[in-house]
This record gives C-alpha cells, sequence and structure tokens, in this order.
C-alpha cells in the first residue's frame, strides 16, 4: 500500500514539473478538457428540457387558432425552468464525483494543484452566468450553494451570484450578504496563484457592491459598508464596521458624524 502511495505521489509529480515546464500548452488542454466537461453537463441539463418539449409541442402546435401559439411559447418557459433546475442539480453532482476537492494554495498559477481550483470554478461559473441569478436569495440558491460546498449558516441571507470557490467560503449564522456582492476566495498575478479561505462570522453584513478576497475573516456583527474592498490579509474584528478602498476600520465617533451628515445634521448641531 505505500509502495502504491509513493508511486501515485511520483506520478503526480511528473504531471506536474510537465505543466510547469509548458504551462501555457498544459492550459490549453485544460481548458479543452473542462469545455468537454461542460458541454456533457449542458447536455444532461438539457434532456429533461427537451423530452418535454418533444412531447409538448406537437400537443400545442394542434390545437387549432390562435391559442396554439401561447401554449407553445408556454412550452418553451416551462422547459428553460426544467433545464435551469437540472443544470444546478448537475453541477452539484459533477462538483461532488469530479476531482473539484480545492485547498489552500500559494503558488504557481500553472500547477496541478490549480486544476481542482479551476474545475471546481468553471462547473460554478456555468450555473453563475446562466440560471443561478434566478434562484438567488431562494431557499433554491442557497441549497445548491450548499451542494457547491459552501458553509452557511442558519438565517442567512446571499444576495449576490458574483461568487468564485464557494467551497472555501463559510457563512456565519444570520450574516447578511448585499446584492452585487463579489465574493472569492482566491488572488494572484504575473503567474503567481493564492487560495485561501474565507470566513464570515454570525451576525456581520457585508453592504452592497463590497468585494471580499481571499485570505479574508469578518467578525461576529462586523459591517462591511458598501462598495467597500477587503483586500487579502484584512481581519475585520468583532462588531467593528470597515469602509473604503481598501478596506479601513472606521472609527465609532467617526461613524457618527457620517450618519449625521446623512441625515444632513452638521457635526457642530448647526
Amino acid at each position: 500500500m505505500a509502495d502504491e502511495r509513493e508511486g501515485w505521489s511520483g506520478a503526480l509529480a511528473v504531471v506536474d514539473r510537465w505543466i510547469r515546464r509548458f504551462g501555457r500548452l498544459a492550459h490549453l488542454l485544460a481548458v479543452l478538457a473542462l469545455y468537454a466537461i461542460l458541454a456533457a453537463v449542458i447536455a444532461l441539463a438539457l434532456a429533461p428540457a427537451l423530452a418535454l418539449l418533444w412531447h409538448w409541442l406537437p400537443w400545442a402546435l394542434a390545437i387549432e387558432g390562435w391559442l396554439r401559439w401561447p401554449l407553445a411559447g408556454l412550452g418553451f418557459g416551462i422547459a428553460f425552468f426544467v433545464a435551469g433546475f437540472a443544470l444546478l442539480v448537475v453541477v452539484a453532482l459533477a462538483n461532488r464525483l469530479l476531482p473539484t476537492r480545492v485547498r489552500a494554495y500559494d503558488g504557481a498559477y500553472y500547477s496541478l494543484a490549480a486544476v481542482p481550483w479551476a474545475l471546481h470554478n468553471g462547473l460554478f461559473y456555468l450555473a453563475r452566468y446562466t440560471f443561478l441569478p434566478y434562484v438567488t436569495l431562494t431557499p433554491f440558491g442557497t441549497a445548491f450553494l450548499r451542494a457547491m460546498g459552501m458553509c452557511i449558516g442558519r438565517r442567512a441571507h446571499i444576495n449576490t451570484e458574483f461568487i468564485s470557490d464557494p467551497s472555501l467560503i463559510t457563512i456565519g449564522d444570520d450574516v447578511v450578504i448585499g446584492g452585487s456582492v463579489h465574493l472569492f476566495a482566491h488572488y494572484g498575478g504575473g503567474g503567481h496563484l493564492v487560495i485561501a479561505p474565507v470566513v464570515i462570522g454570525d451576525g456581520a453584513t457585508i453592504g452592497q457592491k463590497a468585494t471580499v478576497m481571499g485570505d479574508v475573516v469578518v467578525g461576529a456583527r462586523a459591517k462591511v459598508l458598501p462598495h467597500s474592498v477587503l483586500l487579502p490579509g484584512s481581519r475585520v474584528g468583532e462588531g467593528e464596521t470597515w469602509v473604503g478602498v481598501p478596506g479601513r476600520r472606521l472609527d465609532p465617533l467617526e461613524m457618527e458624524h457620517v450618519r449625521q451628515d446623512i441625515r444632513g445634521i452638521t457635526c457642530d448641531g448647526e
């Protein structure tokens, strides 16, 4: 058994060296393989919708008069949602069955360690850019995110589909994620990739269109104001309020001045 593990590790090491040496070629081959996998996922998701239309359209078009056309259109509308929900199921199953176990990583972009990360996100993006917006803030959306590996607490509200790396994101109880928040657990550049978990504590609020990057921890009951950006390494303490680009801690007195300004009251009481 030990010899088999050593042999397997040795084979993986050889593949990793090849990927690092021929990075662009390996990237192209990986992308083509990903496209093939996604095509198979799309085919499986479309199958029940096509079966529905196969039976629905002959019935609808056989009806005399103008009613046939709205009935035919209704068939396509129902088929759209059948395909969409089927896509969520198939993507989640593929993510479970395929090698998508993402781990924290800090190293070269062209590496074997990046393959599960790319596959995990490729599957998730297929839903994110098609049907996921239709189930955001519904039990179906939360169930799909959990099926993709995101740890979500009780009564959490996630009003965004702009998510990457869901399996590395933990959201506590009573968390509110505002509309169009960008939430992802990676960063990098120049051929370098860092994959690091994101943790958002109980009762925290992430304001509309804020950005939370990899290696960020938001404490319980903390607030990140709209359009703010939490850069990698940010540690938001319990109950703190952060604002700005890059995000910084907002002093309670400064926050009170902001509230007064919003209400049209000057700081000196005039």
